[in-house]
């Protein structure tokens, strides 16, 4: 039997998502025809130089790694929660990364969005609009409709694809019940091409599919994967979640970085000398234990610091003034 764990934590990019043991059985999935896995280069935002950095620059944690292993053995989403600026969706990017899923398909929740939004949007307006110029066919509503991240992520792949649901908890209430039944099923169905259907021959539609112009084939207007994707659900933790939900994704918390982690961490995005880190770093940790600090604060101030050419004292003043506290309160200014 394959060793269940598959990924690593390391910078180094690796096939080992193929020796990844066969789901349990109430999680075995059977969608196709099957689709080959997408390269990086098929979406522009997958090789732009932030998300590049973001993925090769992550320091995992035994514990992220461990549970990262879990919800890809046992195909379920993970629902990463923890303060701003503990890496939550960076993570996805550097699993993605190195166990060569593909580009990130990534879904920003607002308290607007719903559950249709993240599997397809179809626009009606368009196709009247092409029906009254006589462009338009009976069976031509693919040509009005894309596949969102989600709906993406559940095509009949080879690979799992990644995806990024960021601050679900930002939703509103029915969202996280809404998505847990189609992840739940790993399926889904598009109404305008079920109908469509009728009026073609084998009842397939070429759909473009998020992150790229090439279409893909959907069969009669439903949906289902073949290899469940890795989901990450990212969370500040300002809502609870339905117990139903819960119990069906595997939970990380992350927690702020201590010296070790931190001195990890500016050495994988900074080439900054180590004393000029380590005083940061004793600092940064002095103002974190009376409120709320993000690591990006810290990494800012040292770059900055870095650049501006100044004294040893106006270094200081500068990092001061770029770590501000995330809370009123802790600055002195709540009531």
């Amino acid at each position: 039997m394959p060793h269940w764990s598959v990924y690593t934590g390391r910078d180094e990019p690796h096939d080992g998502i193929d020796d990844l043991p066969a789901p349990p059985p109430w999680r075995a999935f059977d969608g196709g025809p099957a689709l080959p896995p997408p390269h990086d280069g098929d979406d522009a935002t997958a090789v732009s130089p932030d998300r590049v950095h973001r993925a090769k620059s992550y320091v995992a944690t035994e514990e992220s790694v461990r549970l990262v292993n879990a919800a890809l053995c046992l195909r379920r989403p993970l629902l990463v929660t923890g303060p701003p600026g503990t890496g939550k969706s960076s993570l996805a990017y550097a699993v993605a990364r190195e166990l060569r899923l593909g580009p990130v398909l990534r879904w920003n929740i607002t308290s607007r969005s719903s559950l249709s939004d993240g599997l397809y949007q179809y626009d009606p307006l368009s196709r009247l609009y092409a029906a009254r110029e006589g462009q338009d066919g009976p069976g031509d509503v693919e040509d009005h409709l894309r596949l969102g991240p989600l709906g993406t992520a559940l095509l009949p792949y080879e690979r799992p694809r990644a995806l990024l649901v960021d601050e679900i908890d930002k939703s509103d209430l029915d969202l996280p019940n809404d998505l847990l039944n189609v992840l739940e099923e790993g399926q889904y169905e598009i109404p305008e091409l079920v109908r469509a259907a009728r009026h073609s021959g084998d009842g397939t539609a070429e759909v473009l599919a998020d992150g790229t112009d090439t279409p893909v084939a959907v069969r009669r207007g439903r949906v289902r994967c073949r290899a469940f994707p890795f989901v990450v659900l990212t969370s500040n933790g300002e809502r609870e979640f339905p117990p139903a939900f819960l119990r069906r994704c595997v939970r990380l918390k992350l927690r702020h970085p201590g010296r070790d982690q931190l001195t990890h961490i500016v050495q994988a995005h900074l080439d900054t000398p180590h004393g000029d880190a380590d005083r940061l770093i004793t600092r940064f940790l002095e103002r974190a234990s009376g409120g709320e600090l993000a690591t990006d604060q810290l990494l800012n101030a040292l770059y900055l610091t870095g650049v501006a050419g100044l004294d040893a004292e106006s270094r200081d003043d500068l990092a001061e003034q770029l770590m501000p506290y995330l809370s009123a309160t802790a600055d002195g200014d709540g009531l």
